[in-house]
């Protein structure tokens, strides 16, 4: 059994290499996918149509099996959704700086009606210690 499985580790690498490659590409695939139809709506058609033919190739890809088609399949649908993340940034940084423009009236992009005493929300980042207690009376001792 030994000498067997020494004889077949090879293949047994070549296999192990395309399980993987595969699963790689398959989880690639069903979070591109999960993105694009998140983001529909901020997206255009010519956004979205190359990362679909990648998506296709990808699928394509994964049922033929061969090593170097998933390979090559998993670089291109990385490409083309970098460009649709790119996409995406840049869409989410025009959006925020829009609303950071318009929300604020004290010229601090970001901070609504400017107000910085009085507010009960603390500044982003900054750590509230309060204390928590249990008010349910079946779990106060006797």
């Amino acid at each position: 059994m030994r000498n067997d499985a020494e004889a077949h580790a090879d293949e047994d690498k070549k296999k192990l290499s395309e399980i993987e490659a595969r699963n790689i590409l398959d989880s690639r695939v069903y979070q591109i996918e999960k993105l694009i139809a998140e983001n529909r709506e901020k997206l255009s058609e010519s956004d979205i149509k190359p990362v679909e033919e990648a998506l296709a190739a990808a699928k394509s890809a994964l049922s033929g099996g061969i090593l170097d088609q998933i390979t090559s399949a998993t670089q291109q649908l990385e490409r083309a959704s970098h460009t649709l993340a790119e996409t995406l940034y840049k869409t989410a940084q025009a959006s925020g700086a829009q609303a950071g423009a318009a929300g604020s009236s004290d010229g601090v992009p970001g901070t609504p009606g400017g107000s910085k005493s009085g507010s009960s929300a603390p500044p982003p980042g900054e750590v509230i210690d309060a204390e928590y207690v249990d008010v349910d009376e079946s779990k106060k001792p006797n």
